[in-house]
């Protein structure tokens, strides 16, 4: 299997435990958005260190490197917070729309940060996904000033989404993938403490407990590693585009669990998002083995 196709099949996976974190989140309540973001964060730190342990792999951190997380840290805290409270404000379905219009920020940052542009006719393939996720989520014809707030907390997580990927990207060579996962959801989770642990006296039961250690070890411990997987092995504006999937998984389980039933343009929109998806990735997996065919070569090369 080529390295493409493992970056598509981690984030494939990772997607499935995404899917579940709205109906998680809508169980967590009345608990404050900042006290779910940040146990979250926190019980995600404790999982991937786990994960490190039971693989042996040591984390290596040295005192230079802490400007550095503090700073992806942030980003990340940003992007879970805006996600989770715009859910006390707007629909899932809005929610995870405007969350993944994340595609377009991520393939503008890739280009602007990291030098990673495709092919022209790609953007085709990210504008029709983008459009399947807004006719998947059928926006309202009347907002009310309270969705307006949910929606404008979505659209802050897409654009911190955006960041948090090209961040993750940037970094694959720099260090471990547990490394870098852990040392960013602890540092995200320093970020929230002042804020929640205040908060997090009261709104507790046993729904709330199980549902927010749910939250860290599933589609944060599992989900999001295996994104960030994913992200060292081919382009951020594949990886992300994949994960625009949580929108149909979320929507289906919102629907399951919460009575939040979705629509005949919802089926569209999930048509949609997948010609887009289709249209972007084609082909990719033989053109990055020919990249990595390439570079393998210069790298025999350059040791002779």
């Amino acid at each position: 299997m080529s390295e493409s196709r493992k970056g598509l099949l981690y984030v494939a996976l990772g997607t499935l435990m995404f899917s579940t974190s709205p109906v998680f989140i809508r169980w967590a309540a009345p608990l404050s958005p900042y006290v779910i973001t940040w146990a979250r964060l926190a019980i995600a730190t404790a999982t991937v260190a786990a994960l490190a342990a039971a693989s042996r792999q040591r984390i290596r951190l040295g005192r230079a490197d802490i400007p550095r997380f503090l700073l992806f840290g942030g980003i990340t805290a940003a992007h879970f917070f805006c996600y989770i409270a715009s859910l006390s404000y707007t629909t899932i379905a809005h929610s995870l729309t405007l969350t993944y219009t994340a595609p377009i920020f991520v393939t503008l940052f890739s280009a602007l940060f990291l030098r990673e542009s495709i092919a022209r006719w790609k953007y085709i393939g990210v504008a029709v996904a983008v459009a399947g996720v807004a006719i998947l989520a059928g926006f309202e014809p009347h907002l009310t000033r309270a969705m307006l707030i949910g929606d404008a907390l979505a659209l802050g997580s897409a654009v911190a989404f955006g960041f948090y990927s090209v961040a993750g990207r940037s970094q694959r060579d720099r260090y471990p993938l547990f490394t870098y996962a852990l040392a960013t959801y602890g540092a995200a989770a320093l970020w929230l403490t002042p804020v929640a642990v205040p908060l997090a006296r009261t709104g507790w039961g046993w729904p709330q407990a199980l549902s927010v250690l749910a939250l860290g070890v599933f589609p944060l411990g599992l989900g999001h590693t295996l994104y960030n997987a994913a992200l060292r092995k081919t382009h951020a504006t594949y990886v992300n585009l994949v994960a625009t999937q949580e929108v149909t998984g979320g929507i289906l389980l919102g629907w399951l669990f919460l009575g939040e039933a979705p629509t005949w343009n919802a089926a569209l929109g999930a048509a949609v998002t997948l010609l887009g998806i289709a249209l972007v990735l084609i082909q990719e997996p033989r053109r990055q083995e020919k990249i990595l065919t390439a570079e393998s070569a210069e790298t025999a090369e350059s040791s002779k």
